[in-house]
């Protein structure tokens, strides 16, 4: 993810260079549910860390969509017969949410326990990383189905899945062999979206080695890190990871995908000998490009010459590019500088364009923030500080005190609850 991650930075306009729009071919319906995790999921099973898919009722997703957030009354914390407060009230009033949905409540129970007692939720393209600040664990960590609740109502881009999921894209053409069989809603003429929950196993990753790619024409174009901070290690280990990750593409996605175009995320723990796959995006300017800008990408030149043989420093299957004047482009061992690897890189397409325009490419290039960007300073633009408050808590802010406390005063139930939760768990460990 996610389908919204964040939102893309805005173009200069001051530019006379750049286009009134970006040239991207039509975005399809079908191309927006191939992107889905419910669709992708069962294709690369194998290839992505432990999930689980539950599909939802049409009253769990209007729950969902649903003003307010009221949590099943399992999760609130017992009260002492003396524990008087401004909430007691209103809780004595409200019906519990679940009983409209108890099949997939106690389904989520089940997977969560199935799973080692720790998830992370996401919907069909977007996890709601935007409103980690409302979990006690500051992340999107969940033990209890109350707590994936909390997250995925307290989230901007988890309300983008369900109400504008198909924004600025076109109908697939009849004979369009990609179009969904599901486009049969005459309200609206958009295609059904069979909503799932997607549970995955918690892993704590390590940031540094996810990955954004981008895919166009079945070749692997470009690709960069996620996170948005100087990762020093990173520039010694580039060219064996960018290996890694294109004979990944090669092998599992490239042929296997039904679209030329999209963009996906991977993760290369170590020992940096398996790559995993983590999202699908839709190549269409909602996805973020990150490093890049979409009219850089759209730019670029495919990436020609390939040839699978055995580095000079001992990485196989490392991609070698034969020019046309007959030179190599070869891999730089890990020990070379990085300077000397982006410098070597550039004065090779220089000498593959001269004179020929057509004929200029070369590694798909892999970027990385250096220490002077100005993206390793992110902590200056917290990211997704577009989407840190939740109409919930807006709407609560506007219906004056009394609506601040009550949203407050439940928040705080759910996070004492969470405590609670923890102090037994370390006794019975004990």
């Amino acid at each position: 993810m996610p389908l919204m991650e964040t939102v893309d930075a805005p173009v200069d306009a001051s530019s006379s260079d750049l286009p009134d729009r970006l040239p991207f071919p039509p975005v399809t319906y079908s191309h927006i549910l191939h992107c889905s995790y419910h669709d992708w999921h069962p294709r690369y099973r194998p290839l992505i860390p432990k999930s689980r898919l539950i599909p939802l009722t049409g009253p769990f997703v209007d729950y969902l969509r649903a003003d307010g957030i009221v949590l099943p009354h399992e999760a609130r914390p017992p009260r002492e017969d003396d524990e008087l407060d401004s909430y007691a009230d209103s809780e004595e009033g409200e019906a519990d949410p679940s009983t409209e949905w108890k099949e997939i409540h106690a389904q989520i129970k089940n997977t969560i326990s199935e799973l080692g007692g720790k998830v992370t939720p996401k919907l069909n393209w977007s996890a709601p990383k935007d409103a980690t600040f409302m979990s006690a664990t500051n992340d999107t960590e969940c033990r209890s189905p109350n707590d994936i609740y909390l997250l995925l109502k307290s989230s901007d881009f988890i309300t983008h899945d369900l109400d504008h999921p198909f924004d600025d894209c076109v109908a697939d053409h009849p004979s369009d062999t990609h179009a969904s069989a599901t486009s049969d809603t005459p309200e609206s003429g958009l295609p059904e979206v069979p909503y799932h929950l997607v549970l995955r196993q918690y892993v704590n990753f390590n940031p540094s080695l996810e990955f954004r790619c981008f895919v166009r024409n079945r070749k692997l174009l470009c690709m960069c890190q996620r996170d948005q901070n100087h990762f020093d290690f990173l520039f010694g280990m580039r060219d064996m990871l960018r290996s890694r990750i294109q004979s990944f593409f090669d092998e599992k996605l490239r042929d296997t995908f039904p679209d030329p175009n999209f963009v996906f995320d991977v993760y290369v723990p170590a020992p940096h000998q398996r790559v995993w796959l983590i999202d699908i995006n839709p190549w269409a300017q909602r996805t973020d490009p990150l490093l890049f800008s979409w009219l850089e990408i759209l730019r670029m030149k495919d990436p020609i010459g390939f040839k699978e043989e055995e580095g000079d420093n001992g990485l196989e299957g490392f991609v070698r590019i034969s020019l046309r004047d007959g030179s190599v482009i070869t891999p730089l061992s890990d020990d070379e500088t990085e300077t000397e690897s982006a410098s070597e890189e550039e004065d090779a397409v220089d000498a593959a364009g001269e004179g020929d325009d057509q004929f200029a490419p070369f590694l798909p290039e892999f970027r990385l923030i250096r220490k002077d960007d100005p993206e390793s300073y992110s902590f200056n633009t917290p990211q997704y500080s577009a989407h840190k408050v939740p109409r919930e808590l807006v709407d609560a802010s506007l219906a004056g005190p009394g609506g601040m406390s009550e949203f407050l005063g439940k928040w705080q139930d759910i996070l004492k609850q969470q405590e609670k939760e923890d102090l037994n768990a370390g006794s019975e460990s004990d």
